[in-house]
């Protein structure tokens, strides 16, 4: 069975979860690189896409309207279970399905110590690396930067051992309410990246609290406004980093800072304990239900 999970240019903490939490809950040999079986964990992956032959196994993903909406009763699925009911809805799935996203479930795992304190931290949308200038707004806001394309037991220490996040990155606010860090949630630049907050916040009977975030640079701004990614080496990535656009990436970089600061006096967020032990404990058991399933069939356990 193949573990699948989006792959981008650069490393991402929410889908390079997937190749440290499996590792550590599955049996030795679960997985493997046989594509005749699809094993679909943690992200947005829930796409039109997947080739029809393969036997395509769901927990805790999310459909967030990238592409089409999948038919999961088409014969080749078997949805064990999905993110959240904004997901079930859509794919037409019994509500108990939509448990929570499976990124939950580094809860029944040895996790790496907690980083030395940071007060504050903040973990862009990886995407917003490459487009914004975060490293600059946060050091003017002295804020600590939590980059999401480190190594997962980096971040996940870094988030242990912080006071408060602010994230734009869902993933960051996922794991943070997993490990009981409090979290302030600001709006993703990129407006194609909203609606997937309240799928997953819907799991855990969670009303975000989302705040805007403003723009540290020329094309973030771009981006905001068209609801494009935009490309850091395509036309408007050339421009954004051009001589002329010095000056307004300055003040923009500033204007992030102060937006920073300003995040960092809003009250945090957090799930409630009973709920996220209840959901914790239903994944859990949801999960180890496949595996035994698979295993009484005589299946690679």
């Amino acid at each position: 069975m193949k573990l699948i999970y989006f792959k981008d240019h650069v490393a991402n903490f929410g889908d390079e979860l997937n190749t440290y939490m499996w590792q550590g809950l599955l049996p030795e040999g679960f997985l493997d690189e046989d594509e005749n079986e699809l094993f679909i964990g943690i992200g947005s992956i829930l796409w039109d896409n997947y080739p029809k032959q393969p036997r395509k196994y769901v927990l805790g993903s999310g459909y967030a309207g990238y592409t089409g909406a999948p038919d999961v009763h088409d014969g080749s699925w078997d949805v064990v279970f999905v993110r959240g009911p904004r997901t079930a809805e859509r794919l037409n799935l019994p509500p108990e399905k939509a448990i929570c996203d499976s990124a939950i479930l580094l809860r029944a795992l040895d996790l790496p110590a907690a980083s030395d304190p940071i007060d504050v931290g903040f973990m862009p949308h990886y995407e917003s690396l490459d487009r914004g200038l975060w490293r600059e707004a946060c050091r003017l806001a002295g804020v600590r930067l939590i980059d999401p394309t480190d190594p997962v037991e980096k971040v996940i220490s870094e988030l242990r051992g912080t006071r408060v996040l602010i994230t734009e990155a869902m993933h960051g606010a996922i794991v943070a309410d997993a490990l009981r860090t409090p979290w302030i949630a600001a709006l993703p630049i990129n407006p194609g990246h909203h609606k997937k907050w309240q799928d997953w916040s819907g799991a855990l009977s969670l009303q975000v609290r989302h705040h805007a975030l403003q723009p540290s640079s020329l094309m973030e701004l771009w981006v905001g406004m068209s609801g494009g990614r935009g490309d850091p080496n395509g036309r408007s990535g050339r421009l954004s980093r051009s001589v002329l656009a010095k000056p307004v990436n300055s003040v923009l970089a500033h204007r992030a800072a102060g937006n920073l600061r300003k995040l960092a006096r809003q009250e945090p967020q957090l799930s409630s304990d009973a709920k996220i032990a209840e959901v914790t404990e239903r994944a859990l058991a949801a999960l180890q239900g496949f595996v035994s399933a698979r295993s009484s069939r005589g299946v690679a356990a």
